[in-house]
């Protein structure tokens, strides 16, 4: 087989990408970033650009999208164990920022003007089942 190259995941920030990088690549498949140097220089072009594309060669894409079905997508606690939702018991809950009140707001609106990090950000935590949203305190 050629040394072809095949996307197997793409990822909205270099981040996320590096990281399931060094996991494919402690499993000895070879990988290379597509658009990362882009997106990390400007991430706001991120969604136009289609992300960072991770990619292996042809010859090594079954394993490696084995090993990222092995990756657990959903919130751990502090100690690996999947955090379960207190309405349904699901244990599919993602972690993600909100902008429900006016300070989260105020910093939203102050990272888009002076393009600038948001300097205060509310997490929650919601269920992919019940779509309850939920804080573990």
């Amino acid at each position: 087989m050629s040394d072809t190259f095949k996307t197997i995941a793409q990822f909205q920030y270099s981040t996320e990408a590096r990281i399931v990088k060094g996991r494919l690549e402690a499993d000895g498949i070879p990988v290379f970033l597509s658009d990362s140097f882009t997106i990390d220089t400007d991430p706001l072009v991120s969604n136009a650009i289609g992300g960072v594309k991770l990619k292996v060669y042809a010859r090594d894409a079954l394993k490696a999208q084995y090993i990222l079905q092995s990756i657990n997508k959903y919130a751990l606690d502090d100690e690996g164990n999947a955090i379960s939702c207190p309405n349904c018991k699901s244990e599919n809950v993602a972690l993600f920022s909100t902008i429900k009140d006016i300070k989260s707001f105020f910093a939203f609106i102050f990272g888009v003007l002076f393009s600038a990090l948001p300097f205060y950000t509310k997490h929650r935590y919601r269920c992919e089942v019940c779509k309850n949203e939920f804080n573990l305190k």
